[in-house]
C-alpha cells in the first residue's frame, strides 16, 4: 500500500508537491509515532517526522509540479502531474508488483496510471501512509517556499508560504507578481486593486 498526497494545490504562488510514501507491514508499528495531516501539525513537529518518516519508510518519493505547469495545465491537471512523478519515482520492481494498491487523497484518482487505486476523502487524517505523504510534501514545499522568500524578498512567502493571506495580498498590491506566482489565482486580488 503506497500513499500519495499533496501540497500547494491552493496556493497563490509556488509549485504543487506530491509525495509517495510506502511503509513495510505492520504498518501498527508506526501508528505511535504521532504521524498526522500535516495541516494538524507544528513546523517543528512536521520537521521531525518527516526526518523519521524518511528514515522508517520503506520507500518515500517526491514529485514536483511548477508554477508554469500550474499555469499551462491548470492545478487539478498539476496536481496529478506532481502525483505521476511522485509515483514514478518508485523502484521498477514495485511499480510492476500486481499487488501494489496506491491510496489516494481525495475523490479522484491519478488518470493514466495503470495501477490499482483507491480514493480516501480526508485520508491524510485516516489512513498512515497518506497522512506521512502529506507531511514530508508539506515539509519539502515548505522549505522551497522559504528558498523563494530569498530570491522575492518583500512577499513573506517564508510566512505564509504562498496561500492568500491578508499580508501576501498586500504585497501583491504593492509588489505585482513576481516569477513565483499563479496569476489565475492571483486574479481576484489584482481585480480588486484595479476595478473595471
Amino acid at each position: 500500500m503506497a500513499g500519495v498526497d499533496e501540497v500547494g494545490r491552493g496556493a497563490l504562488a509556488g509549485p504543487v508537491v506530491a509525495a509517495c510514501v510506502i511503509f513495510d507491514p505492520p504498518v501498527s508499528r508506526f501508528s505511535q509515532l504521532g504521524i498526522a495531516d500535516s495541516k494538524s501539525l507544528s513546523p517543528d513537529r512536521r520537521a521531525f517526522l518527516s526526518r523519521l518518516i524518511h528514515q522508517e519508510a520503506a520507500h518515500v518519493s517526491l514529485g514536483w509540479a511548477t508554477v508554469d505547469e500550474v499555469n499551462e495545465k491548470n492545478v487539478r491537471r498539476a496536481t496529478f502531474l506532481a502525483m505521476t512523478r511522485a509515483f514514478l519515482l518508485l523502484p521498477a520492481s514495485l511499480r510492476k508488483d500486481s499487488r501494489l494498491c496506491i491510496t489516494v487523497d481525495g475523490r479522484d484518482r491519478i488518470p493514466d496510471l495503470n495501477v490499482h487505486q483507491i480514493t480516501v476523502v480526508g485520508g491524510d487524517r485516516t489512513v498512515l501512509s497518506v497522512a506521512a505523504a502529506s507531511v514530508v510534501a508539506k515539509v519539502a514545499r515548505d522549505g522551497y517556499m522559504e528558498t523563494l522568500d530569498e530570491l522575492s524578498p518583500g512577499y513573506g512567502f517564508t510566512k505564509h508560504k504562498g496561500y492568500g493571506t491578508e499580508e501576501h495580498r498586500m504585497a501583491i498590491l504593492r509588489l505585482g507578481l513576481s516569477p513565483h506566482h499563479r496569476p489565475l489565482f492571483c486574479r481576484k486580488v489584482l481585480t480588486q486593486a484595479n476595478p473595471l
